[in-house]
């Protein structure tokens, strides 16, 4: 493998684990001997217990489209994007300056935060809800398609 550009950017969680499976990662360390390291099969196990396992790329593009108007950094969008928050404590812990973020709406004016923060945490259940629906009504044969796309920025 060749770095062709270092620091290029960070990587969320569904990105990491699309790109383990597209090197044929396994949960069973036997069914991955040869194929990637055991080192890249215990990663891969642990952000199958993550969001990121029920994520795809049409959710996150839909999260960081509808999140614009809470004024989110890229690293605290990728917090929420990995780690998804379902409570105030959650988005308080995973939000930098999140008082200040949010105690103001998409036209400047001033609101109230905690029901800015509600607005937020219902907006990050909607795209869960969303995702959810499309894995549903999607056709057996697009679930169990093994083609594998390379990793773009969510961005």
């Amino acid at each position: 493998m060749k770095i062709l550009k270092a620091n290029a950017g960070s990587l969320t969680n569904f990105e990491v684990l699309d790109f383990l499976r597209s090197r044929g990662a396994k949960i069973d360390p036997m069914g991955c001997l040869g194929v990637v390291a055991q080192s890249e099969c215990k990663v891969y196990e642990y952000l199958l217990k993550t969001p990121a396992c029920n994520q795809t790329r049409e959710s996150i593009y839909e999260f960081v489209k509808r999140s614009e108007g809470f004024r989110l950094a890229d690293a605290d969008k990728l917090n929420v994007i990995n780690w998804r928050p379902s409570s105030a404590a959650d988005a308080y812990a995973m939000i930098e300056e999140c008082g200040r973020r949010f105690n103001r709406n998409e036209l400047g004016e001033t609101c109230d935060e905690d029901k800015r923060v509600q607005e937020f945490l219902d907006m990050v259940k909607e795209v869960k809800k969303m995702l959810k629906h499309i894995i549903m009504h999607m056709p057996v044969a697009l679930k169990d398609k093994k083609k594998r796309y390379p990793i773009q920025r969510w961005q």
